[in-house]
């Protein structure tokens, strides 16, 4: 293999290294169990939107600012270690989440530190995309990138369900108490989670740091806390002369703000509203991470052939129609027609909406991805993802928040999503301005 494959081999693993945080933690698992840690789903549902919120806006807006001293020191490795440090102790400390437990909030600080670790330590490496390979190829690569982070969230969410994550019988997915002689009562095998998520994640670490290297700036320089806010100011005031550039953050910012919301509350409502099983909802999230995966790969060879721009446009119609499902489907009423309590059909429904969400979700991520390469200044990549970071948190809250006040003042869980619809539709207006020719997007 020569060097320039294994860089690329390695750095793909960042995604399979790092993808069960948002497989197990924020969606299939964890997520839909934290309800169980409360003891009332609507309640959770509150608190972890809330959690989500403040954990949103710390990335959004410190993201930039990382990327603008990254850039001027030329290196991105040291941020990645670091972050990648702070990932593995939040994910860790997720085994304090004993039903009934006092440390709900210790739980939910522990969860969001996790989560600001991968989200930085992904804007670092999504940073290095460019140095890859040609430009004609940045799609292709980026594309196959997210579908090696989603089968290594498949991989890992069956292994949780068959060996470790009990059901409310006491037994995984086999039929089995939890592997290692963890208590089911207790619920051991469910909250070993974050533990198995952090030391997935050093295993799998570890072709990254030996096959991916950086090149060395001609000219290290120190960071500079002043330096890089000036430069970031620099960069935000320009934005208004790159109507493409600023059209694009506006527009992700919205669609990918719905799409999180989509992922992280799925489960959740799924479990409230359907009243299904952590399993139940384990096997759901492997058929829409194997959708994603299959289909991040294919649309890695749409975004070469057609270019972005398409692959972000019918991944939104996709999950918008998703979203107007989701909110008219309950264990009674299906589309405003009755169902008997023993009606399959809600199931089925969901099911199908979970390969959807899972193959729309995996191209327009990869897509874009490879988008923002396209819009971004060569020699500030690192504050570009920063921006990236910060046009798709900066909203952030809004899903989350709009999500768990609709949820506490209605009662019902179905009512708060139908935001997420409004922000697919908005985003997908905004794009009708991005231009896909990179030259032409820039003054």
């Amino acid at each position: 293999m020569t060097p320039e494959r294994k860089r690329i081999r390695g750095w793909m693993m960042f995604d399979w290294a790092s993808q069960p945080y948002n497989t197990l933690l924020l969606t299939f698992v964890f997520g839909p169990y934290f309800a169980t840690v409360v003891g009332d789903p609507v309640e959770a549902q509150a608190l972890w939107g809330y959690a989500l919120t403040l954990s949103g806006l710390s990335i959004a807006l410190l993201a930039p600012i990382l990327g603008s001293l990254a850039d001027q020191a030329g290196r991105r490795m040291p941020w990645i270690i670091g972050f990648s440090i702070l990932y593995v102790a939040g994910a860790s400390t997720l085994w304090l989440a004993a039903p009934g437990t006092d440390l709900v909030w210790v739980v939910l600080i522990a969860f969001g530190l996790g989560l600001i670790g991968m989200e930085f330590a992904t804007i670092f490496t999504n940073a290095m995309l460019p140095d890859l390979g040609p430009p004609a190829e940045i799609g292709r690569i980026s594309g196959t990138g997210w579908a090696v982070g989603y089968a290594g969230g498949v991989v890992a969410l069956l292994i949780m369900l068959l060996f470790l994550a009990e059901n409310e019988a006491g037994v995984t997915l086999l039929g089995q108490p939890p592997a290692l002689g963890l208590d089911p009562e207790t619920r051991e095998g469910t909250r070993s989670v974050g533990p198995f998520t952090a030391l997935w994640f050093v295993i799998f670490m570890i072709p990254f740091f030996l096959w991916v290297r950086e090149t060395p700036p001609a000219k290290p320089q120190r960071t500079n806390v002043l330096k890089g806010l000036r430069d970031l100011g620099r960069t935000l005031r320009s934005l208004p002369s790159q109507p493409s550039l600023s059209a694009y953050l506006a527009s992700s910012m919205l669609y990918r703000d719905a799409l999180n919301g989509m992922y992280t509350f799925g489960g959740i409502y799924a479990l409230g509203v359907l009243g299904w099983s952590v399993i139940d909802i384990g096997v759901f999230g492997i058929m829409a991470a194997i959708t994603g995966a299959i289909f991040a790969y294919l649309g890695g060879f749409a975004d070469k052939a057609l270019g972005p721009k398409p692959v972000i446009v019918l991944s939104i119609i996709v999950l918008s129609l998703v979203g107007v499902t989701i909110v008219s489907v309950s264990r009674e009423v299906v589309f405003g027609m009755p169902v008997g309590p023993d009606s399959s059909l809600p199931d089925i429904l969901f099911y199908i909406c979970g390969a959807l969400i899972g193959a729309a979700g995996g191209t327009v991520q990869a897509a874009s991805r490879t988008m923002m390469v396209r819009q971004a200044n060569p020699e500030r990549m690192t504050e570009a993802f920063g921006l990236y970071a910060l046009a798709g948190k900066a909203t952030s809250f809004l899903a989350p928040l709009t999500i768990a006040i609709a949820t506490d003042l209605s009662g019902t869980q179905s009512a708060g999503l139908i935001s997420l619809i409004l922000l697919f539709l908005c985003g997908l207006v905004l794009l009708r301005f991005v231009h896909p020719d990179p030259e032409m997007s820039r003054p």
